[in-house]
């Protein structure tokens, strides 16, 4: 489900079904490196929304965990800390971080959250078959990284 107030009534009628979160990680430079960090968190957010909406029913995707590429380490790693905290408090089972930012995976071990990196890869200039299937391809690999962990922890 998506962060939507109509999809967040359904959220609420069947919660006890929805264990696992989707967030993607969206870094922000305004002035160094601009293209590819939009490409970054562009493609993420691509394969985040397509990923829930295969598994609809049981994920619930909220909004982005933006930070500035600047943003020191420490800094940003605290404050996502500090978001995995409160949605495995409130009772989401599974967490799931989708990112191109190759930064996360310094701490991936430390995270009490499954860390999903790929590499961006730039959409704007493939012809729409050619997206479409590296983005089926893309998602299908996720999709069993999902479902993995589902089998794996019950």
């Amino acid at each position: 489900m998506r962060w939507t107030s109509k999809e967040i009534d359904v959220y609420l009628s069947a919660k006890e079904y929805i264990d696992t979160v989707f967030i993607t990680l969206v870094p922000i430079s305004i002035h160094s490196e601009l293209k590819q960090t939009v490409s970054m968190g562009e493609f993420s957010s691509i394969l985040t929304n397509e990923v829930e909406r295969q598994l609809h029913g049981r994920t619930l995707v909220i909004p982005p965990f933006t930070y500035f590429k600047n943003e020191s380490h420490d800094e940003k790693f605290q404050k996502l800390f500090q978001w995995i905290k409160e949605i495995k408090d409130n009772g989401f089972r599974y967490v799931f971080l989708f990112t191109s930012d190759n930064e996360w995976k310094l701490i991936e071990d430390k995270l009490d959250a499954t860390l999903i990196w790929l590499p961006a890869i730039p959409l704007e200039h493939m012809d729409d078959k050619y997206k479409s299937e590296i983005l089926h391809d893309q998602t299908k690999q996720i999709l069993q990284i999902v479902t993995n962990q589902w089998q794996n922890e019950t």
